[in-house]
C-alpha cells in the first residue's frame, strides 16, 4: 500500500449539547474556489499523515486541537488528471469554540455549522459521509476511542 498523498481535517467543537463543524470558503483564485468545504492538504515528504493534518489544520486557520484523532474509515476519490484513486487519511479535530480563527490566503470565510445544517453547503457525497460518521461516533459513544487518539 502506498503512503497517503493528501489528508482531510475536520475541525468542530462542542457547545452544549450540539456538536459544530467548522467550513471554510474556498477564495476563488485556488482549487475549488468558491466552495465550502473541510481541511485538505498534501503529505509532505517524510511527514506522517497525521503530521501533515495538524500542520494544516495550523496553517489554515491558526487553530490548535484540543483533541485530534483519526476516523476508522477513508475518504476515497477518483482523480482523472492522475488516474489513481486516492485513499484520503480523515481525521477530527476538535477545538475551543471560543479560539481565535486566523484564515490563510486559501480561504475567505468561515462558518460553525451544527450538523442539521451541513448538506446546505454543497460538500461532495464522501465529505457528508465523513462529517456523518464523526457526528453519529460523538453523539452515541461521546468521545473517540483511546486507540484513535493522536497526541500532538
Amino acid at each position: 500500500m502506498s503512503r497517503p498523498k493528501v489528508v482531510d481535517v475536520y475541525p468542530y467543537c462542542k457547545e452544549k449539547d450540539e456538536i459544530n463543524f467548522l467550513l471554510l470558503k474556498r477564495s476563488s483564485d485556488k482549487i475549488y474556489g468558491g466552495q465550502w468545504r473541510m481541511i485538505g492538504g498534501k503529505v509532505q515528504p517524510g511527514e506522517k499523515a497525521y503530521g501533515a493534518a495538524f500542520r494544516e489544520l495550523k496553517e489554515e486557520t491558526g487553530l490548535t486541537p484540543v483533541q485530534m484523532w483519526t476516523v476508522p474509515s477513508v475518504n476515497h476519490f477518483y482523480n482523472p488528471e492522475s488516474d489513481e484513486v486516492l485513499l484520503i487519511p480523515v481525521f477530527a479535530v476538535e477545538v475551543d469554540p471560543d479560539s481565535v480563527i486566523k484564515l490563510d490566503d486559501e480561504h475567505i470565510s468561515f462558518k460553525w455549522v451544527s450538523y442539521s445544517e451541513i448538506c446546505e453547503y454543497g460538500l461532495w457525497p464522501e465529505q457528508l459521509n465523513m462529517i456523518s460518521h464523526i457526528h453519529r461516533h460523538l453523539t452515541i459513544v461521546g468521545k473517540p476511542l483511546p486507540e484513535w487518539i493522536i497526541e500532538h
